[in-house]
């Protein structure tokens, strides 16, 4: 069993501050960034940022659906954990200066995986497929930070 991580990032056309802030709204941005893979979001406590407790299934794959349970921290300034309370996944997300008016946006999502041969193919195509995913809710958060100017 070894750990698998999947890493996506984007600059996007907007100061850290709103791009956090965007990400951060559990109760309204944030439902408006998740694509097709994702269902069932459901703000269960909280609702900005630290102490936000947020529900989704995240279908990664045909036969592969995630039933996560996220509660949310922020260990430091411009980043937001989730840690599901259903597995070991992990997701951070990270905002920094990019320059004048930008920001880098870093998430990495990691979690124990599989042994064996089912590892194997694991660690290879998850990552892949989960950059994927976040690749396209990061675009759609540029979208909607940088359509709010």
């Amino acid at each position: 069993m070894g750990q698998v991580e999947a890493t996506t990032q984007r600059e996007i056309e907007a100061g850290p501050e709103e791009v956090f802030t965007a990400l951060a709204d559990y109760t309204g941005t944030r439902g408006k960034l998740l694509t097709e893979q994702f269902s069932e979001y459901e703000v269960r406590e909280g609702g900005k940022g630290e102490g936000t407790l947020v529900h989704w299934k995240l279908q990664a794959t045909e036969k592969r659906i995630r039933d996560i349970l996220f509660a949310v921290t922020e260990p430091t300034a411009g980043q937001l954990v989730e840690t599901d309370q259903n597995s070991s996944m992990v997701t951070t997300w990270t905002v920094t200066p990019a320059g004048e008016g930008r920001s880098k946006v870093v998430t990495t999502t990691t979690w124990n995986g599989a042994g064996g041969i089912g590892g194997f193919f694991e660690r290879t195509f998850a990552p892949k497929g989960l950059n994927r995913i976040y690749d396209a809710v990061l675009a759609r958060l540029a979208a909607e930070v940088e359509g709010a100017k």
